[in-house]
Formats: C-alpha cells, structure tokens, sequence
C-alpha cells in the first residue's frame, strides 16, 4: 500500500492540513508551515509511513512534473511587474555571487576530502552533479548526471541524491531563518515593502472566496501555459520551459480579467506545500547512513560546498549592507532553484521578491549545466 499513489498523495494532504493547523499555535508559528512541512516529509519517509523519494513513485512524479510548475505560475498572477526595478538587479548580483560560491565550494571540497580517493567513482562527475545542482537546482544535476551515464551506477547515483538532498534541503530552511534573526541584530535596510510574517502564507482565512468558475478558469490557464511553454523547449531546447511558464503567468497577471479570479494564491501553495513535503522526503538518512566511508566522504564534500557558499554570500552581501532577505532568497534560488526561491520569499514575508528570486532559479537552470560541464573537466585536470 506505500507506493500506491492515492495514499500516498492522502499522506501529503494530512501532512499540509497538520502543518497549517500547528502553525496557529505560537511557536509553531514562528516557525511556519513551509518548514512543518519539509521536516515531516523527511520524517515519515525515513520512519517508513511513506516511500522516500528516491524511490520511482507515480505521485512524486505528478507532483514534481505538474503540481510544482503550476505552483509557481498560480502564485505570479498576483504579482506587480514593478517589484522588478526594486529588487531585480541585487537579487541577480547576489546570484551570480552565489553562482562562484558554489564554484569555489566544490573545489574546495574536492581538494580536501579527496573523493575520488575514497570510493566515490567518477568523483570529477559528481563536482559537475553538485556544482549544477547548488547553481540552479537537481534539474541540472540530473542533466549532466545523464550525459555521463551516471544513472547506470545505480547506487553511486542514488547516494549522490541522497547527500545532495540530506545536506541542501536543511540549508533551504536556513535561508528562511536566517534573515529574522540576521535583520534582528544587524538590520539592513530593505529595497521594497515587506509584509508581517503571519501573511506570509496565504490560507483559506486570508484568501477571497472563491467560485468554481474561477478554479476552472485558474486550472484551465496553468494547464494551457504548461502545455505552451513544453511546445516551446521542444522547438527551442535551449529555451527552459520555466522561463516560457513564468512569462506567461507575468503576463497574464496584468490582465484585468485575470487578476479578478479568486483562489490563485491558495491553490499556488497548497502545490508548493505538497511539493516541499516530496522535497523532504528525499532526505534518505539510510540510504546515507548504509554506504559507509563513501557517504561520509559525500557528506563531508556537500558540507563543504554548502559552508563556504553560506559564507561567501552572506559574508560579502553583509559587508556590503544588501538586504538579508534578498541574499537569502538568491541563496535560495542557488541552492533550491526557481521552484524554491518564491517559497523562501513568501516565507520570510517578502513577495515582492518572489519574482526576482524566480528568475535568478531560471537564471541557474540556464547556465548550473554549463557550469556544471566545465567543472568536471576542470576538476578531471585535476587528476
């Protein structure tokens, strides 16, 4: 009954209802029902109530293939095209920062620990894996992971995963933390409105009323730009179906007729909620805790990567007095990609860098694969 799909996807539903129910509470509040809902993710996958998501499974594939995309474009058809000019070029700067953060990370890493020393075959490949990843997202990692072949290694592969996901996805509620504490003792000045905490997340309370006609509308247009963006990147490969999506929903969103449909910002994050309970149960601590000497060098490498990254573009960013929120999203948006960064946004209360957090992930699935190629020559060089 654990792989069968309609359980599972109940599961997931009673996770976000449990969430949002605990995050009334005072100090579960302050924590919020994003971070609730990761951290039970990875629970109940690892106590084994659902199958981890490593594990070939129908409903995180329909999660992650379609509830995760349309969760983005539900969410920008609420948005103000001038939230661009307040945030759109420190967000980008702190990107690229990030970007050679990562870079310098797995080098780092690479030299330290010498994993290819240690049971990590093929470990020039994995650098490319995780150089990706923390640029732009697992879609870039899987993109250079299936020019090498690395699928074939199975178990090399899924360990490859496992750390990625044990280690990144704890940093990914780092950046959502990070920034109340970092504004509370050394506050900055922020480029663009911020919102209070508690209407960070909107929920059926906060959300206006909404009819069937308007959940039909919504669904029909983020069904309808899905499939116009997946018709675009099959004609133009090299044009991300993310970037054709989030244009389309910019678009829309500045539509009159559009913006008066009710239920958007609530359908967005029920999807973003089901899709980071899949995120958390990727965090496979047995797989991890199975491999020996080979997880523990991964482990140690990952560790490294994601340290000196959090250093650099904090570090810098605060020498420089950016905005902790926006160093914090561009974080995100490394580390989690286009799918995430909105998320930490509108978690730390900042929608207005929903946006520009979008488009720096994309940003990272453009160029995380190419970087990601020229450091695995660069580190096979390396010897």
């Amino acid at each position: 009954m654990l792989q069968q799909s309609p359980y599972i996807l109940a599961v997931l539903l009673l996770l976000v209802i449990g969430a949002e129910w605990l995050a009334r509470f005072k100090f579960f509040k302050t924590i919020g029902s994003v971070i609730l809902v990761i951290a039970g993710g990875a629970l109940l996958s690892n106590i084994g109530v659902i199958p981890v998501a490593t594990t070939a499974t129908p409903a995180y594939e329909l999660i992650l293939t379609y509830l995760a995309p349309l969760a983005i474009f539900f969410l920008l058809l609420d948005v103000n095209l001038a939230d661009l000019k307040k945030a759109g070029l420190p967000m980008l700067i702190m990107f690229l920062l990030g970007s050679a953060a990562t870079v310098a990370g797995v080098l780092a890493g690479y030299l330290m620990w010498q994993p290819q020393l240690h049971g990590v075959a093929e470990a020039p490949v994995v650098a490319g894996m995780y150089t990706g990843t923390y640029i732009g997202g697992s879609i870039n990692l899987n993109a250079i992971a299936m020019q090498y072949q690395m699928a074939q290694q199975g178990s090399l592969f899924a360990l490859v995963n496992a750390v990625d996901n044990l280690i990144g996805t704890p940093w990914m509620l780092v950046t959502i933390l990070l920034p109340r504490l970092l504004h509370k003792f050394l506050p900055r000045r922020q480029r663009a409105n911020a919102i209070g905490a508690s209407q960070a997340i909107p929920t059926a309370a906060s959300d206006r009323p909404a009819t069937m006609e308007d959940m039909a509308w919504l669904l029909a247009l983020g069904f309808g730009g899905m499939a116009i963006a997946d018709g675009i990147s099959r004609l133009w490969p090299q044009i991300p179906s993310i970037i054709t999506l989030t244009t389309l929903a910019l678009v829309l969103a500045q539509v009159p007729a559009v913006r008066r449909l009710r239920g958007s910002k609530m359908l967005g994050m029920l999807f973003v909620l089901l899709f980071l309970a899949v995120v958390g149960a990727f965090c496979d601590v047995q797989a991890v805790a199975s491999a020996g000497g080979t997880a523990v060098r991964l482990v140690l490498w990952v560790s490294t990567i994601i340290l000196l990254h959090g250093l650099i573009v904090f570090g810098l960013g605060g020498l420089f007095r950016v905005d902790w929120d926006i160093i914090a999203v561009a974080s995100n948006a490394n580390v989690g990609g286009s799918t995430s960064a909105p998320v930490c946004a509108a978690s730390i209360g900042r929608p207005d860098l929903q946006v520009p957090g979008i488009l720096a992930g994309s940003l990272g699935n453009a160029m995380g694969t190419y970087i990601g190629f020229w450091v695995v020559h660069l580190v096979s060089a390396f010897g």
